[in-house]
């Protein structure tokens, strides 16, 4: 649509009102309903948002380790531009218009926190590059037949999964659920989050979407879009959704596997397409192939942000645990598939759900466009299977350890920039310090009685 088309949409709506949002560093919306006379005014002139979205974490609790904000500035107000581009209406409101909107400093800079902005910075190096990304995400998420009260009242245990049992790719339990199983499938479509594949996984009340590809920014917007949009959706179907990485120790982990490609910005052609080769993969798609396992270990992180993010990383849970790379092996960190000249990608498989989608696509294009800056060669591919290959080592296993290479890696900071790299880790360093000043249940379990 045309500018004026959407200001004469909002202008019209008999709502008066506007429901904006701003993506937080976990991934989360932080948002507000504003009125329509202050978005037409806004549009002018930005928006003012409180610093506090990127002073403090997940819980809303303050950050008492980062440069940005804090008590000692007072959480003043930042602008916040709105992006007329992700311009939706929420068809399970009233078809209320929805922006997206992106921090920035007072002189109209991009703010080097905000997660929109870094990905649109590592587009435009690509676009500079000649290279045109094309990425999409897939999740996996559980849903439970509970409401944000019951759980609370269960403390977290003992809740009732939609479905009973394992039954991944299942008809029969898609019929079960099917009031919402078709609802996610056509309010998300009517939201401009068109889904390519809707099923469920293996695990009690596990479902799998595939979103429809499209180029990165508008790819990661529904990413972002979907994770939120299924909750507020479950909510209305008295469903509880989740998108932790692990939920349960005995059962599968949570993927959120991206999907990428780079096509000729002038030819429009897919550069990862290699006619004459072997396995169809071309020099640029081996070198991007190349560059994400040699960066991988320094910006894990991006694609595994909580304490966690790490529990799913085991070996035989369907999640990489090594270095590695092969054609079409779901065992193995990144999975080439090389169908041909359309779809041929790359699937990065370290990623969970429960990631921050503008992180982790900034992640895996920066560090792609790093290999083919480089030229660097690819390693072998992974015959058989990927956790039993050690020749190139293994993932860090904990976020601590992986927050530290992170932290002091040259490359992370080639690649993401300065600021936002002592931002981000120190965020991820005080994840870490919440969750080892708790006593566990385990630790009760395990030593209460024995020690």
């Amino acid at each position: 649509m045309k500018e004026s088309e959407i200001l004469d949409y909002v202008k019209n709506h008999t709502d008066q009102k506007v429901k904006l949002a701003i993506t937080d560093i976990d991934g989360v919306l932080r948002g507000k309903y504003i009125s329509t006379e202050k978005f037409l005014s806004a549009v002018k002139s930005n928006l003012g948002f409180c610093t506090v979205v990127f002073g403090w974490d997940a819980n809303d609790v303050a950050y008492d380790n980062v440069n940005y904000t804090g008590w000692n500035s007072g959480y003043p107000d930042a602008p916040a531009k709105i992006d007329l581009n992700t311009f939706r209406t929420i068809p399970w409101e009233n078809n209320i218009p929805f922006f997206l909107c992106e921090l920035i400093h007072e002189k109209n800079n991009p703010a080097d926190v905000c997660p929109r902005n870094l990905l649109k910075r590592v587009i435009a190096s690509s676009e500079k590059a000649g290279f045109v990304p094309y990425f999409s995400q897939e999740f996996e998420w559980f849903n439970f037949q509970e409401n944000p009260q019951t759980v609370n009242e269960k403390k977290f245990s003992g809740l009732t999964p939609l479905s009973p049992g394992m039954f991944g790719y299942s008809i029969l339990r898609t019929t079960l659920n099917n009031d919402f199983f078709s609802v996610l499938f056509d309010e998300l479509k009517k939201f401009d989050i068109p889904i390519e594949g809707l099923h469920t996984e293996t695990g009690p009340g596990v479902y799998e979407a595939a979103i429809t590809y499209s180029g990165i920014l508008e790819a990661a917007d529904r990413a972002v879009l979907f994770k939120t949009s299924v909750k507020e959706l479950a909510y209305l179907h008295g469903i509880m959704a989740t998108f932790m990485a692990k939920w349960d120790e005995n059962l599968p982990g949570c993927g959120g596997h991206v999907h990428q490609s780079l096509w000729d910005k002038k030819s429009k052609t897919n550069l990862f397409f290699g006619e004459k080769d072997k396995a169809g993969m071309s020099e640029i798609f081996k070198q991007y192939i190349a560059g994400q396992l040699h960066c991988l270990p320094f910006i894990l992180p991006m694609y595994a942000p909580t304490i966690n993010s790490f529990k799913r990383l085991v070996e035989g849970a369907w999640a990489p645990t090594t270095l590695t790379w092969a054609v079409d092996n779901r065992t193995v960190a990144l999975r080439a598939l090389t169908g041909g000249n359309k779809s041929s990608r790359l699937e990065t498989r370290v990623i969970g759900s429960d990631v921050n989608p503008y992180l982790a696509m900034a992640a895996c294009l920066a560090s792609g466009l790093y290999g083919i800056k480089n030229k660097l060669k690819l390693q072998p591919p992974t015959k058989g299977n990927g956790y039993k290959d050690l020749s190139h080592g293994i993932l860090p296993g904990n976020l601590w350890n992986a927050t530290q290479a992170m932290k002091t890696s040259a490359i992370a900071k080639e690649l993401l920039g300065e600021k936002f790299v002592e931002h981000f880790t120190a965020t991820r360093e005080w994840e870490c310090r919440q969750f080892n000043k708790v006593v566990t249940d385990w630790e009760k379990r395990r030593y209460f009685e024995i020690i």
